[in-house]
């Protein structure tokens, strides 16, 4: 049961996400990057102290050093596909940020050793394909966009790794408040340092902000760094790529996006990459009995 709930967190933080790249696309039309993030991070860093606040007890010097580094990872991360977006389409964006799916397991062998399971990589490549049948609309050329959102998907790996090592040892909630505050001040000082300290708002692009931070920042999050838990990384980054799915239902629920016969097709084959990485079990059970 405990595997069944890590994973049903990992699919309300892929759904959370989906919204978010509704959100940021509007959000960029009110704010620059940096205001964008400041203001998503500040709030959810704000609702998490006030609704979790006897986790503030579990904060040790531990927790704030791994904490830092998840929530300065989580900077650079959203930095670069926040970026990214304002220079190439949000469909590319979405595919290159889920390569991040390939880069898990290659980061486990790197620094851990962890044996590459060839049922991973398999279906890893399967969601990849997946997601570029259901997001990838313009061509393969790379520009700066696309640089950008490629870093973003090694950023976004580290962050899963590595948020899957941390949450075995400390408070989930405590090291995702940590780490909240932690890409609040960062981006804030970026803020300051260019020059972008807001002298207007409008009411949607509070709006937006607030809507970022309660659904796509504070409970997705929290319901990652939970169900990493109990969820292996690799699986965990294979159901987080259908963020691209659920980023197209609200684009053809919200913007009124046509849905395609080739989104479709990218739909199914996400959705057996993920049962694919499930059945793994299945397939060496029944080789040990022959």
């Amino acid at each position: 049961m405990q595997k069944f709930k890590g994973e049903l967190l990992m699919l309300i933080t892929a759904v959370m996400w989906g919204s978010g790249f509704v959100g940021m696309a509007k959000g960029l039309e009110h704010w620059t990057v940096f205001q964008l993030m400041a203001g998503r991070f500040l709030l959810a860093s704000i609702i998490l102290s006030f609704i979790f606040y006897k986790k503030l007890k579990l904060i040790s010097k531990s927790v704030v050093w791994k904490g830092a580094v998840l929530g300065a990872i989580l900077f650079i991360a959203f930095a670069l596909q926040t970026m990214g977006l304002e220079y190439t389409t949000a469909s590319k964006n979405a595919f290159l940020t889920a390569i991040n799916v390939i880069i898990v397991p290659i980061i486990a062998y790197v620094i851990y050793k962890r044996r590459i399971d060839r049922f991973e990589f398999i279906a890893a490549g399967v969601a990849v394909v997946g997601i570029g049948f259901l997001s990838l609309q313009d061509s393969l050329t790379i520009n700066i966009g696309d640089f950008l959102s490629i870093l973003c998907a090694v950023g976004f790996a580290f962050d899963i790794f590595y948020t899957n090592v941390f949450v075995k040892t400390e408070d989930a909630l405590a090291l995702t408040i940590v780490q909240f505050y932690t890409a609040t001040v960062l981006s804030v000082v970026s803020v300051i340092i260019l020059g972008e300290v807001p002298t207007t708002y409008t009411s949607e692009g509070l709006g937006i902000i607030v809507y970022l931070a309660i659904f796509c920042t504070a409970v997705a999050y929290v319901c990652q760094n939970i169900g990493m838990q109990y969820a292996n990384p690799t699986k965990s980054a294979i159901i987080l790529s259908t963020e691209s799915l659920f980023g197209t239902m609200f684009s053809v629920l919200i913007l009124n996006e046509l849905l395609t016969g080739r989104m479709l097709v990218g739909c199914v084959l996400i959705f057996f990459a993920i049962l694919f990485a499930e059945v793994k079990p299945t397939f060496r059970r029944k080789k040990s009995y022959v």
